[in-house]
């Protein structure tokens, strides 16, 4: 029987914790993140994606708007916002007010705006509009995301992809491999001198087995993830783990849109072998008293993404992230009683990065020429994942998404990169 020793109680009395961690299907700890990235990093060139689920259906009109149309203002006496107010891009489009880090990005060439951006028979509710928005499949529901089909294409890393939060969103569900998930909040800690004992054990021994050099390993990794991420795994000033889930209808992240890109920022510069990320933000179902509740939420996503750049952009890996934020659908075109909107169909779909051809794509929809009050979809949002497929994850698009032939815009190309 072999010697119970104080180094392989701690390791035994560890262990099961740890085997769990690594028996998850979905889940990652920051230690398995730290080695992936100093014994596999992602290769130099390798670009990598960044996927922004704004969740309520953000109202389209209001984000990149129509200032120079009289429609826009008629249909709009109250929400609508003046020439004045408004980020402005040219003559005739300006984003809304709360967006100056958005505008930068545009002045600099590094922004594209998809205008018109939806599927054939668009559909009203949350829960199947993001799902076909997650699934890119308009036609019947399927039980693969477009991210998880990449995932099932492209090979056994498990780490290719990276949800933050705890529940994966449809998106990143394959059927063979999903997404990773990586909750937002520190992780309790041992008290000091547990702590110190436990980094003590650590040291590497030769007649380890292979899942007690994994404990051990894991153990000597904590003091480095803990520094390397103690600015945004941190409490908060209550002492309290940061948990924020938005309300049903609403969606979002575990967590600040800005803790999210943070942990996205230094995964990326840490080079972590991840080419997906998922993050999310909610708040976007204004039905009601929108115009101060939709520009409050939009300038945080301004803040927390011109913080993620601008945060990546000074390193080595900056010149190959490409973020690209979506909502489930666009809002009416016509404000109703409450001074918000309903649900509607089309918007706009921006994609931001140094690779990026600023500029718009697609043809911006009609405010008179509507579909029952709808805006009419001009451009399908398959081509713009087949953009992000092809050049960015150096996949076949037709495999993921289908073919160009059955979008909404025949030809199927948005060539923003």
């Amino acid at each position: 029987m072999p010697t119970l020793t104080r180094r392989n109680f701690l390791i035994a009395s560890g262990g099961a914790g740890a085997a769990a961690i690594a028996a998850g299907a979905t889940g990652v700890t920051w230690q398995q993140l730290m080695r992936s990235a100093a014994s596999n990093p992602l290769p130099a060139g390798e670009q990598v994606l960044v996927v922004l689920t704004l969740y309520g259906g953000n109202d389209g009109l209001n984000t990149l708007v129509p200032y120079a149309d009289a429609a826009y203002h008629s249909a709009r006496p109250d929400l609508a916002y003046t020439p004045e107010e408004v980020q402005k891009l040219d003559g005739e489009f300006g984003l809304n007010p709360a967006m100056a880090g958005f505008a930068k990005l545009w002045q600099q060439h590094q922004l594209a705006i998809v205008r018109g951006v939806g599927y054939p028979e668009p559909d009203h509710s949350h829960f199947r509009s993001m799902d076909i928005w997650q699934t890119a499949a308009p036609q019947s529901p399927v039980n693969t995301g477009w991210i998880g089909r990449w995932l099932d294409a492209t090979g056994d890393d498990p780490l290719r992809a990276v949800n933050i939060g705890s529940v994966l969103p449809p998106l990143v569900l394959g059927a063979k491999a999903s997404a990773a998930a990586l909750p937002l909040g520190r992780q309790r800690t041992a008290p000091k001198p547990l702590s110190t004992a436990l980094m003590a054990m650590s040291q590497p021994d030769p007649t380890d087995s292979p899942s007690r050099a994994l404990v051990c390993s894991s153990f000597a990794a904590d003091h480095q993830v803990d520094s390397t991420f103690a600015t945004v795994l941190s409490p908060n000033s209550t002492g309290e783990q940061t948990d924020q889930q938005s309300p049903a209808g609403s969606g979002g992240g575990q967590g600040s849109l800005a803790d999210q890109l943070a942990v996205v920022a230094k995964c990326i510069t840490a080079g972590v072998p991840t080419r997906v990320y998922s993050v999310s933000q909610g708040g976007f179902d204004t039905h009601a008293d929108e115009k101060d509740a939709q520009k409050n939420a939009l300038d945080m996503v301004d803040k927390a993404v011109s913080a993620f750049l601008t945060a990546i952009g000074g390193t080595a890996r900056g010149k190959d992230v490409t973020l690209m934020m979506y909502s489930e659908f666009g809002r009416r075109v016509q404000a109703n009683a409450s001074q918000g909107t309903d649900h509607g169909t089309a918007g706009p779909m921006f994609v931001a990065g140094p690779r990026v051809k600023g500029g718009y794509y697609g043809d911006q929809p009609s405010l008179t020429d509507l579909d029952n009050g709808d805006l009419k979809v001009t451009t399908d949002f398959r081509a713009v994942y087949a953009e992000l497929l092809d050049k960015v994850l150096g996949a076949d698009p037709t495999q993921i998404v289908g073919s160009p032939s059955s979008f909404i815009n025949k030809q199927g190309e948005v060539s923003f990169l």
